[in-house]
């Protein structure tokens, strides 16, 4: 991963670009008004494997929050009277 930080375009980027070796991901995206406009926003480079295990490792923690979230409604289920 590269993080470049906050960079500057006259073009709006998209929020997440793909070329053949790597993920693009710009976020925090604010349009300055000047002579032309201008893009500022945070630019993050993955390679495929970088990002693929990182959307791996988001949607385990993602399972596991949806896990925890249906053991809680089952015990609220319970405790107002269901069977």
């Amino acid at each position: 991963m590269i993080d470049y930080e906050r960079v500057r375009s006259t073009v709006r980027p998209e929020t997440v670009r793909i070329d053949e070796y790597s993920v693009w991901i710009n976020t925090e995206i604010s349009e300055i008004e000047g002579e032309q406009t201008e893009y500022e926003y945070r630019m993050i480079r993955y390679t495929k494997d970088e990002y693929i295990k990182l959307m791996a490792e988001k949607n385990a923690e993602l399972e596991s929050q949806l896990t925890d979230t249906q053991l809680a409604l089952c015990d609220v289920y319970e405790m107002i009277g269901g069977e």
